[in-house]
């Protein structure tokens, strides 16, 4: 696999090696050993998924401490665009984001450290989408900011005012009102 780094430490793209031939092709979607040398060790503990149509945006989520999770994302069917934006408190890159599109044309995957909340936009007529998380779901833990926060400058491709959201989704802070559980340390997220 193929680790591309971001504008923001720690958050990569994993680009697998795909072996074609006239049957189709394979690849090793996960190997524990080869992440946890070219990325960073996780112990990934839960497999998720979900099925969206187009125009459905989830997020953007995260879980309190101490049920927080790395996310280790990619899409199966269709298109989507992921997004992980920064909420660590004295991050210099805290309120900035990363955007990837994630397809099944591309087999890319997102590595989402802990202290970034993460959601995505649903850009094709439905997509299927994976996440392995290093921690366990914990439903009294869970937390969000707005997804139509302008103030972030994510370009969604779709507008968040005709988006397809959870009612849950609707309800976050903005950014700026919003009090991050999550500090900055510049060791946890070396890689």
């Amino acid at each position: 696999m193929e680790v591309i780094k971001t504008d923001i430490e720690g958050v990569v793209i994993i680009e697998p090696r795909l072996f074609n031939d006239s049957r189709g092709y394979f690849f090793e979607s996960y190997s524990k050993r080869e992440f946890d040398e070219k990325v960073r060790p996780v112990d990934f503990v839960q497999d998720n998924e979900s099925c969206s149509t187009r125009g459905v945006m989830r997020g953007l989520h995260f879980q309190r401490p101490p049920y927080t999770q790395s996310k280790l994302v990619r899409c199966v069917k269709g298109r989507v665009l992921d997004v992980a934006v920064d909420i660590r408190k004295g991050s210099p890159t805290y309120g900035r984001h990363v955007a990837v599109e994630l397809s099944e044309e591309n087999h890319r995957q997102f590595f989402v450290p802990r202290g970034f909340a993460h959601g995505f936009a649903v850009l094709s007529e439905t997509a299927v989408f994976q996440y392995k998380c290093d921690h366990y779901y914990a439903p009294q833990a869970d937390g969000g900011i707005s997804i139509a926060d302008d103030s972030l400058g994510i370009d969604w491709r779709i507008d968040p005012a005709c988006a397809i959201l959870s009612e849950k989704d609707t309800k976050h802070p903005l950014l700026a009102d919003f009090d991050s559980p999550f500090d900055y340390d510049v060791d946890q997220y070396k890689q």
